[in-house]
């Protein structure tokens, strides 16, 4: 299926690693001219050399970083917010700072990036806006706390926005994805491990035989929906939470 995005750029948060760098990818597959953008320099040389993307080190949570990711793509088409997640732990144990920290990365940092790019594309009659989130946003586990929070502030406020937009052909939805076999996912899995009796491969393998699908999600097939929702064939969709999961929701709604 031709997505109709080639020749379009597309500025990706996260995209040096993990399911950012899936996303990056694909689109580059696509046709897409793709600018990655993390904080580490190194992992950003090698992700651009092996997709042929253009990148810039920054930091979504400064006003810097995001003036320098914009410096590098101006006039994005495609925008993708990710993050990695924040430590698992009791609320209890949380400081202001923590929260903070967490919503500027998972909230804040995302809504200002939309701001700055909003207008562009709705004057342009083209944007795809794609939040990766978590499936937390659907069903709250108890020792994410603050991924809980922010992510579901970022996605009350892309509810009202997505609607907004979407007839100037720009769509914001989110992907929320569940348990995928990612870096992010071995520390968290070592966070556990760290705070319980089990060890690392106790943990590790517990989860994969847990989910439907008895296994880890391959970052490959968020590169494939993210692909999907930013393509000409999605302008119909938005302000929507798509799980990608494996079947580990148990609901209908």
């Amino acid at each position: 299926m031709d997505l109709g995005l080639a020749g379009r750029r597309a500025l990706i948060w996260g995209g040096s690693r993990g399911l950012g760098f899936a996303i990056a990818r694909q689109l580059a597959l696509e046709g897409v001219a793709v600018t990655i953008v993390a904080r580490t320099l190194a992992t950003l040389e090698q992700a651009a050399a092996e997709i042929g993307a253009g990148f810039v080190v920054g930091d979504i949570t400064t006003a810097e970083g995001r003036a320098d990711a914009l410096a590098a793509c101006p006039e994005p088409d495609i925008l993708i917010n990710n993050a990695d997640g924040p430590r698992p732990g009791d609320f209890r144990d949380l400081t202001r700072e923590d929260w903070i920290a967490a919503i500027d990365a998972l909230m804040f940092g995302p809504i200002e990036m939309i701001r700055l790019v909003l207008d562009g594309m709705i004057a342009r009659r083209f944007g795809r806006i794609v939040n990766i989130t978590s499936r937390g946003v659907k069903a709250p586990m108890a020792d994410l706390p603050l991924s809980n929070g922010a992510r579901a502030g970022l996605t009350g406020f892309v509810g009202g926005i997505a609607r907004q937009a979407i007839r100037h052909n720009v769509t914001i939805n989110n992907l929320l994805p569940g348990p995928f076999a990612t870096e992010a996912q071995r520390r968290h899995v070592a966070g556990l491990a760290a705070a319980s009796d089990q060890s690392f491969e106790q943990i590790w393998q517990a989860r994969e035989a847990g989910n439907p699908a008895g296994r880890f999600g391959d970052p490959a097939d968020i590169g494939a929906w993210c692909a999907f929702i930013c393509s000409t064939h999605s302008s119909f969709v938005t302000g929507q939470n798509f799980l990608i999961d494996g079947g580990w929701y148990p609901g209908l709604v």
